[in-house]
């Protein structure tokens, strides 16, 4: 649920976004800035909750992240300059950021080894989920009440944390290793873990540059005008592509987690991130609204199935005392290192129009896949 309503306020902005910059006077790069300014915060965010998380407890660090990004992503609705809305959107990606590295290390350290990757494929696939729930609410309310109505509607988040507080507790293996004094951050750089820290984190980044390059574009791509470079789809038939992706996507984050459960992380990686190569460029060669509805949830299931195996990964090579900070810091570095892919689309779809822009995402997913050979098999380990 925290995963899920994460991926709801946080892709509430790529749905209004073709709104947003007609209303405050944006241009594209200005609108990819802006993306990319909220997921530099929540590298910052993520690293700080992962800390937080191996010296105060998991479910601390949950309650936390949730409340900050729910709140700020309702006050995005009351900014009046873009100047403002980057303020609320930079804290809203700090507490956005510290959701996935408190909630995976609860989940991997909850569940035993042979379904770890099930576990951690059924949380990431609540992603999926909540940007759908998104994509509806944006057609039932953006038409009718506009985009603060929108926004307003992100601070439901809020309530789900009283529940998380009542219901949930630390797990065992964190509540014998929490005075451990080898948990430093420095430790992730040891000699034994110095090599994997560096190559987890570069794939990582690679593949978030693929995803929020191309998922942040797509709905502005969709409704944007022809004249200015998009299809020209309205509102209701670009929530209706989006809705389908999450569908394709939904079971891609499930799959993998079984997949890899049953022939290895590695190879269920590479597989995924090199079809999604091939199936990015098929879909942003097309225009036909019908052949985007047929490709999107293929582009969506290897696209960003991937992601459920990187809590598993993560929480098999570090030790409890620093797992939370160890997925902390290689998630959100490489969601800092991605945090340039907004930017970069945007300014390119100004010059070279979004077809040629959306495209080199392609060459990231392809580049991820090469950093695996640098990254061993984990499929089965004992958390130590």
């Amino acid at each position: 649920m925290g995963w899920l309503l994460d991926s709801f306020d946080v892709m509430l902005y790529a749905l209004v976004l073709a709104t947003l910059m007609v209303d405050l006077n944006m241009s594209t790069t200005t609108g990819g800035s802006l993306a990319s300014v909220t997921l530099a915060a929540s590298a910052v965010g993520g690293i700080f909750f992962g800390v937080f998380a191996d010296r105060f407890g998991r479910v601390r660090a949950l309650i936390w992240s949730i409340l900050i990004y729910s709140v700020f992503t309702a006050a995005c609705g009351f900014a009046q300059s873009v100047r403002q809305l980057a303020v609320f959107r930079v804290c809203l990606g700090f507490g956005m950021g510290g959701e996935w590295a408190s909630g995976a290390a609860l989940i991997s350290e909850t569940w035993p080894a042979e379904h770890r990757g099930k576990a951690l494929g059924l949380m990431q696939s609540s992603w999926a989920i909540g940007y759908a729930a998104a994509a509806a609410v944006t057609a039932l309310v953006l038409p009718s009440l506009g985009w603060r109505a929108v926004f307003f509607i992100g601070i439901l988040p809020a309530f789900f944390t009283v529940w998380v507080r009542r219901r949930l507790e630390e797990p065992e293996i964190w509540q014998v290793s929490v005075r451990d004094p080898r948990g430093r951050f420095s430790a992730i750089f040891g000699p034994d873990l110095r090599g994997l820290t560096v190559a987890l984190t570069l794939m990582n980044a690679c593949i978030m540059f693929a995803w929020w390059g191309f998922n942040l574009w797509i709905p502005a791509y969709l409704s944007l005008p022809v004249e200015d470079g998009g299809i020209g789809l309205s509102t209701y038939a670009m929530s209706g592509l989006i809705i389908a992706m999450q569908i394709g996507m939904w079971l891609g984050y499930v799959l993998f987690g079984f997949v890899s459960d049953r022939v290895g992380r590695k190879r269920t990686y590479v597989v995924y991130v090199l079809t999604a190569a091939a199936l990015t460029l098929a879909y942003t060669s097309t225009r036909n609204p019908m052949a985007l509805l047929v490709l999107g949830p293929f582009v969506a299931f290897f696209g960003t199935g991937s992601f459920s195996g990187f809590g598993a990964v993560t929480a098999e090579i570090y030790p409890t005392e620093v797992r939370a900070t160890a997925q902390g810091f290689t998630y959100n570095i490489g969601r800092l290192a991605s945090a340039v892919a907004p930017w970069v689309i945007g300014s390119l779809a100004e010059t070279r129009g979004f077809t040629a822009a959306l495209s080199i995402t392609a060459g990231a997913f392809v580049l991820a896949a090469v950093f695996w050979l640098w990254i061993p098999e984990t499929r089965g380990r004992e958390l130590t």
